[in-house]
């Protein structure tokens, strides 16, 4: 009669063995992830930390490892490159305007030009556009006008060889800056679809997840869905456009960016919250957080 323990102790050590291959291939996938996550280039916009000097941020993003600020103009671009920064996306018109009207294409194809030869010149990868607010244009009319609009403009940004990224904003929050009433994209389906209608690789929307968790949701479902078409990245905490790791948020960054790391998104992460400390010291202290938070 054959011994039961040796049965016994094989199983043992059969099912140790699987829990071991388990758990290496668990530690390699999330290696593999935490490795595409540090290959974001994370970059801080300016605005939303007043009272923080672009002198200050740009030293603290050579302390991060930062290699951009962003949404400044091209008078600070002297000042990045003293400081061996770039400047991940900028613009030279504002979300008022835009191309759901006609009679606004003339100004932002030459604001969108400009913007787009000076970006060449420094180096930049983006530029910013907009869609502008509604005013009571039919959906269907404001869609067309918008890839004729963007279409004017493309073939230059392929010559340019810079992204052209078109921002998505939330209408639903009645507060300055951090919703935008009648703002007519203000659904990323429908940004990434006029995207897809102008048909160029130089034309992408901006994916800010801020303002996608507001209007559509599922925001990594969105971001696996329309991973080709996004040029440019915003993070700010969801409710009160704030930082990223207040107890009172709903959105999980560290998952949203292997998410998004996992597409094979290898573009810039451009931080745009706003913090709730409101000094120099409070706030970037919550941008060296945050960008703990999306390297993790």
């Amino acid at each position: 009669m054959s011994d039961p323990i040796f049965p016994r102790r094989d199983l043992v050590l059969g099912a140790a063995a699987s829990a071991v291959a388990g758990l290496t291939a668990v530690a390699q996938a999330t290696s593999s992830s935490a490795s595409s996550s540090a290959r974001f280039r994370h970059s801080a916009s300016l605005w939303n930390l007043a009272p923080v000097t672009l002198e200050q941020l740009c030293a603290e993003c050579v302390r991060l490892g930062v290699p951009s600020v962003e949404l400044v103009g091209p008078d600070t671009f002297p000042t990045l490159k003293r400081h061996g920064l770039t400047c991940a996306i900028f613009g030279r018109h504002g979300f008022a305007k835009g191309f759901a009207h006609v009679e606004e294409h003339a100004e932002c194809v030459a604001a969108c030009t400009q913007a787009l030869d000076e970006a060449e010149r420094f180096g930049g990868p983006n530029v910013i556009t907009f869609s502008g607010f509604s005013r009571g244009i039919p959906r269907e009319t404001g869609f067309r006008n918008m890839v004729d609009g963007l279409k004017k403009v493309a073939a230059h940004a392929e010559k340019r060889r810079v992204t052209l990224c078109l921002e998505m904003l939330n209408s639903r929050v009645d507060v300055p800056m951090k919703g935008h009433p009648d703002y007519f994209c203000d659904d990323i389906d429908q940004a990434v679809e006029i995207v897809k209608a102008v048909s160029s690789e130089r034309v992408k929307v901006l994916f800010d997840i801020y303002h996608v968790q507001i209007m559509n949701g599922d925001v990594i479902r969105r971001i696996r869905q329309h991973a080709a078409w996004i040029g440019h990245v915003h993070t700010a905490g969801n409710p009160g456009r704030c930082d990223l790791d207040l107890p009172d948020q709903e959105l999980n960054y560290p998952a949203i960016l292997r998410a998004l790391a996992e597409t094979g998104y290898a573009g810039f992460v451009g931080q745009e919250f706003i913090p709730r400390a409101g000094t120099v010291e409070g706030n970037l202290q919550a941008l060296d957080r945050a960008i703990r938070m999306c390297r993790t």
